[in-house]
């Protein structure tokens, strides 16, 4: 017979005690309650429970209090923070003192319910060890930083807290962001990607909220958003710089409340929805001129994960590019198995503005390209950039070149025509073209219509030029 279930409610409002039990008896646990920190404590001490709901302010005490000591010595019971309707800075609070989730008085029943159901589900959770390796499996990396951020992974994951996940373009932000989709209670949930920068101003409140039909011209039929697809699962903000202020204070209001209008529509409706965000700006300098609201900044950065670049976990690299070698010749059903030393020592001394994604790139190009049965430096064809030792290496390692390295690659707009008299132009052209377009493709996330807007150029000149340099 299947063992009970059973939460534990504090909180000093005898009908609110009386209504939580009510719920959480008709979804089949038991529940004790108690009134005060004490009597709490005294609970915890003699039992153990799959919940525990404590209200903010109890008579002797604080339910963050409360909340930090049964995250340290009752990890395995998930916590949440019943807080008065509106108090964003209590609920903040409460994530970041080890809360799962937070619940606003009056309770709404259906979003109670949806956090109880969540809080079960961490309990039916693989065991930390099975979770670390499945953690594993998704970012590879034997490096210090890349071993903290698996671990910390593994932590937010088993939390309903937003988490914001900080890094430059190409490190791997979105794989950040499903693994802690993939790990937590949620897995089972639908994990909805958006990209903020690509949603034109003009239709953001509908694709985040839907619409109702007839609401605008054009809207024929009703639509739902990028929230209720979400529902019950995760919503991934990338690019969230990119929101214009408008959208912004709009965002904010669901996130709190736990609820959307869609457009044209006459009342809310509730979702249940974790929200994960991420850019490669820098968010404090936009909050500090106006450009990016500071309750909605620390409203989604309660809990903030910053991802490693490439440069700063060179150790990773062969075995990394091994990996992603193996997996792009299996798509492409090629035997090419290796690396030779040569190609790795050409990508060590490379410095991946584009992170891995660019790594990926240059595999995938090189493995197209390549006739043997391995990749030498010469098969990577790897882009002309200014000679810089990695980032993560001190200046004095790099003072005096290595002779059997292979010569550094050199930016062509930092020589002088004179010392390329020897080359022919149109080739120092083309490199100086080269290095320009795959540094606008990068920044701009390889969207060809901003890159050609960047460079100055019209996308079909774009096209054109892409065609012709060769670049993928």
């Amino acid at each position: 017979m299947a063992e009970t279930r059973s939460a534990l409610i504090v909180d000093d409002e005898r009908d609110i005690r009386e209504l939580l039990v009510m719920t959480l008896g008709r979804m089949g646990l038991r529940c004790d309650t108690a009134s005060s920190v004490t009597e709490a404590r005294n609970h915890l001490q003699r039992n153990r429970y799959d919940l525990c709901l404590t209200d903010m302010r109890l008579p002797d005490g604080s339910g963050i209090d409360l909340i930090s000591e049964i995250s340290q010595n009752h990890p395995n019971t998930p916590v949440a923070m019943i807080t008065a309707f509106g108090n964003v800075e209590a609920a903040v609070e409460a994530l970041k003192a080890g809360a799962f989730d937070f619940v606003a008085k009056p309770v709404e029943l259906s979003v109670l319910r949806d956090l109880v159901r969540h809080a079960l589900d961490l309990g039916e959770s693989p065991p930390p060890a099975a979770a670390a390796d499945a953690v594993a499996s998704r970012l590879y990396g034997q490096s210090q930083a890349m071993a903290q951020l698996r671990q910390t992974i593994a932590k937010v994951a088993r939390s309903q807290a937003p988490v914001y996940i900080a890094g430059e373009s190409g490190v791997g932000k979105e794989l950040v962001a499903r693994t802690i989709h993939a790990e937590g209670g949620r897995s089972t949930g639908p994990f909805v990607p958006v990209n903020c920068g690509a949603i034109p101003a003009e239709l953001m409140e509908s694709e985040f909220f839907g619409h109702k039909k007839g609401s605008f011209t054009g809207a024929h039929v009703d639509k739902p958003g990028l929230f209720q697809a979400a529902d019950g699962g995760t919503l991934f903000l990338d690019e969230v710089a990119e929101l214009p202020l408008a959208m912004q204070v709009k965002l904010l209001r669901a996130i709190q409340e736990k609820s959307i209008r869609p457009v044209g529509a006459n009342a809310e409706v509730t979702v249940d929805v974790r929200i994960l965000s991420a850019t490669h700006k820098d968010l404090g300098p936009m909050v500090a001129d106006g450009r990016f609201r500071q309750d909605l900044y620390y409203r989604i950065n309660v809990i903030e994960l910053r991802v490693p670049p490439l440069r700063e976990r060179l150790e990773d690299l062969p075995g990394l590019s091994a990996k992603i070698l193996e997996r792009l010749a299996g798509h492409q059903g090629r035997s090419v198995s290796r690396l030779g030393d040569d190609a790795v020592e050409a990508l060590r001394r490379y410095p991946f503005p584009g992170n891995v994604r660019e790594l990926e790139n240059i595999l995938e190009r090189a493995l197209a390209l390549a006739e043997g049965d391995y990749l030498d430096a010469g098969d990577l064809h790897l882009p002309v950039v200014a000679s810089t030792a990695p980032m993560a290496s001190p200046p004095a390692a790099v003072a005096a070149p290595q002779p059997s390295a292979p010569a550094a690659a050199v930016d062509p707009r930092t020589l002088d025509p004179r010392d390329t008299a020897t080359s022919a132009l149109p080739s120092y052209i083309e490199e100086i073209e080269r290095a320009a377009i795959q540094h606008a493709l990068q920044e701009n996330r390889y969207n060809k219509t901003r890159t050609a807007a960047a460079l100055g150029i019209t996308f079909r000149a774009l096209r054109y030029k892409l065609k012709k340099l060769g670049i993928d």
